[in-house]
């Protein structure tokens, strides 16, 4: 570098746009805003986010093999998932999550790598406080990234994520409902005890019992709207 010029630092690289369009895209079916049938054409989706067609289909084939979105003629649709699916995606994350947080504790994480659960359950005990369920859904999602990005085995989180997202545009409507914020609430209570403590067995014990209440009510959910 010619002599008498500061230092310059090396300019990022910008995101790929088919990441962008994927991130965006996952988002939408986590926050539980695309409803599943709901076909997702690659001209429709590049108008409204200002690309073109190709980062759409990028994305979409990425989705599709991850097994979160289905082709169906020209189009992709986000599955409705059965009693069966729900059955197998839980199968998995009872194995997963369990010991992910088990890892987690007796890591013995200290006050500072906590803090950002401890602030995700604030938020959701003052959302419920107000009945507000939107609210509570964003600080539900920021608990959960923040154990996750805490978790040592980097392969074991991915695996955990894939599956969770499965059924997160379900949980989208479940956590709508009073009584399951509740029950959720208790859960994540017990599950950030377990963590400040360092206790494994408490914090595998305390997820899979969370899974479990998780899976109950969804198949509740299911049964209802089925009549």
């Amino acid at each position: 570098m010619p002599e008498g010029i500061a230092r310059m630092e090396v300019l990022a690289r910008p995101e790929p746009l088919g990441d962008r369009v994927y991130a965006t895209l996952r988002e939408y079916m986590r926050a539980g805003r695309i409803p599943a049938g709901q076909p997702l054409q690659e001209a429709a989706i590049a108008a409204q986010l200002g690309v073109s067609r190709t980062p759409v289909r990028e994305a979409l084939t990425r989705l599709a093999g991850e097994g979160l979105v289905v082709a169906e003629g020209r189009s992709f649709v986000l599955p409705a998932l059965s009693v069966d699916d729900i059955g197998e995606i839980y199968a998995l994350r009872f194995l997963l999550e369990p010991e992910a947080l088990r890892l987690l504790a007796l890591r013995r994480p200290g006050p500072d790598e906590l803090a950002p659960l401890r602030r995700a359950l604030a938020d959701m005990q003052a959302a419920a406080a107000a009945n507000d369920g939107a609210g509570f859904m964003e600080a539900n999602y920021r608990y959960r990234d923040a154990w996750t990005a805490l978790v040592p085995n980097r392969r074991l989180v991915r695996a955990i994520q894939l599956y969770a997202d499965h059924v997160r545009y379900l949980r989208a409507f479940t956590l709508d409902e009073a009584p399951v914020r509740k029950v959720v609430l208790q859960g994540l209570r017990e599950l950030s005890a377990a963590l400040a403590a360092g206790d494994g067995v408490a914090a595998a014990r305390a997820m899979h019992a969370h899974l479990d209440n998780a899976r109950r009510i969804l198949l509740e959910l299911m049964t209802e709207r089925s009549r």
